[in-house]
């Protein structure tokens, strides 16, 4: 009798150490649970870029702008609606252009991002034409332009907006416009210097360009032989200038804000993820004119971990 006692406690004992275990384990897989789903609720992502993400504290390798925490709930996609007026696009005549942005099919508000709603930059499939223009709102939210492009064939539409309560977004068209095409430009020619307006604009670091860095764009501006510093240009778009960068082959888009330095005009920083050509558009504002230089730009397979330097891009 006493055998069978002794042998009954022993399995009380075990059977409740084995519970105690297996209290403690679910008490750590709760644990792990918890905390695996508040690191899920803390995301932060890009405001210009939404498709990079990080950690806090981390910045954009595409802007350099501090990654920002997102509202899991706002990240649902918006739409932009294009609508044509007339319908089938000609080239040399003037196009209403309609744009909408919706979530789940409602109209939605947008705030104001660098002076604006909403930017639009155009350009045609060669990249060899370029504009970036400011929509109007309308009464029923809905933002209209009137555009003339100069041959047929296709363009790339970019428009760039911030919805309200929601994250910048960057949304892609592309459109046929009817009408006689342009020779296809396949020149691949870097071009570092651009003249335009009497000024002449040179991309100092041209040949410099890599990925897997933070790259400079150093840009002089200078008109009758005197060399333009930064007091010399009007805010534009709430900075010294506007630039974006397109891969000729890929379309990749960087949408670049210029930040102050004392050797250049326009001085920024970017992280180019891709190899290729690349064409250029740096936009500037004197006597209350904007001036669009361009350039292309061969950028090149860099090492990974060559340069490891922060980026300190505009912050908006």
């Amino acid at each position: 009798m006493r055998t069978v006692i002794n042998t009954l406690l022993s399995l009380t004992v075990c059977l409740i150490t084995l519970s105690a275990c297996n209290n403690t384990e679910n008490k750590i897989n709760k644990d792990m649970t918890t905390h695996q789903h508040t690191e899920k609720e803390s995301v932060y992502a890009c405001p210009m870029h939404p498709e990079v993400t990080g950690k806090q504290g981390e910045k954009c390798p595409k802007c350099g702008m501090d990654l920002k925490a997102v509202n899991p709930e706002n990240t649902a996609a918006y739409a932009v609606q294009l609508t044509t007026s007339p319908q089938n696009v000609e080239a040399e005549k003037p196009t209403k252009l309609m744009l909408a942005v919706k979530k789940e099919e409602k109209i939605v508000s947008l705030d104001i991002s660098h002076e604006m709603k909403i930017h639009l930059m155009v350009v045609s499939e060669d990249l060899t034409w370029f504009r970036h223009i400011h929509p109007e709102e309308q009464k029923d939210g809905t933002y209209v332009i009137s555009e003339t492009f100069p041959t047929g064939g296709k363009y790339l539409l970019f428009t760039d907006f911030k919805p309200s309560g929601g994250e910048q977004t960057l949304n892609k068209k592309e459109i046929e416009v009817q009408g006689k095409s342009s020779p296809v430009n396949n020149d691949v020619s870097t071009k570092y210097i651009s003249k335009v307006d009497g000024y002449t604009v040179t991309l100092t670091n041209g040949s410099d360009f890599k990925t897997n860095k933070t790259q400079h764009l150093e840009i002089s501006i200078e008109k009758d032989g005197k060399k333009l510093i930064e007091n010399d240009l009007q805010q534009y778009l709430g900075a010294s200038a506007h630039i974006v960068m397109i891969g000729k082959v890929g379309k990749e888009f960087l949408h670049i804000h210029p930040v102050s330095d004392s050797r250049f005009p326009v001085f920024a920083q970017t992280h180019i993820e891709k190899a290729g050509v690349y064409r250029m558009w740096a936009q500037f504002k004197i006597d209350g004119k904007v001036h669009t230089a361009d350039f292309t730009v061969d950028v090149a397979e860099g090492k990974k971990g060559e340069n490891e330097e922060k980026s300190h891009a505009h912050q908006h």
